[in-house]
C-alpha cells in the first residue's frame, strides 16, 4: 500500500503559515524579560530597608516636584492609557502593569527609565524609596 500524496503548498499558504505562527509567538515575547514588577518592587524594597507605600507612591506619581512635569504629566492618571511625553509628544505605553504586560519586566530598562524620567521630573535619581513607593502605586492600579 503506497502513502497518500503529500498536498503541494504554495509560497502563499507558506507565507500565511509563517504569519501566523509569528503572530501566535508574539504575545509570548511580550512577557519576556528578566523579572516581575512584583520582583523589581522587592528590589526596592530591600534598597529602601522597607516596603513601598501605595499611597505615598501615588502623591508623588501626581504632584509637581519644584518643576513643571510631575510623573503623571506624560504617563496619566491613572496611568492606564498610552502616554505623551510633555515635550516631544512621543508616545508612550502605559505604566501600570495591569494595563501592560511589559511594564516593569526588564531590570535594565526600570533602570533606564527610573533614572531619565526621575531626572527630568526631580532634576535629581530618585530615591530607593521614592522608587519603591511608585511601583507599589502602579502595581496596585487597575482598569
Amino acid at each position: 500500500m503506497t502513502p497518500a500524496p503529500r498536498p503541494r503548498t504554495t509560497l502563499s499558504t507558506r507565507w500565511l503559515a509563517a504569519v501566523l505562527a509569528a503572530s501566535l509567538a508574539a504575545p509570548l515575547a511580550v512577557h519576556a524579560g528578566d523579572t516581575t514588577p512584583a520582583q523589581q518592587l522587592q528590589r526596592f524594597n530591600a534598597q529602601a530597608g522597607s516596603p513601598g507605600q501605595a499611597e505615598r507612591g501615588r502623591v508623588f506619581f501626581t504632584s509637581r516636584h519644584g518643576g513643571e512635569w510631575s510623573c503623571s504629566s506624560c504617563h496619566g492618571n491613572p496611568p492606564v492609557q498610552a502616554g505623551k511625553h510633555a515635550s516631544t509628544g512621543k508616545p508612550i505605553d502605559p505604566m501600570a502593569p495591569a494595563a501592560n504586560a511589559a511594564a516593569f519586566t526588564s531590570t535594565a530598562k526600570v533602570d533606564k527609565w527610573f533614572r531619565r524620567n526621575c531626572n527630568d521630573v526631580l532634576q535629581r535619581e530618585c530615591s530607593a524609596s521614592e522608587k519603591a513607593d511608585v511601583l507599589a502605586y502602579l502595581i496596585g492600579v487597575t482598569r
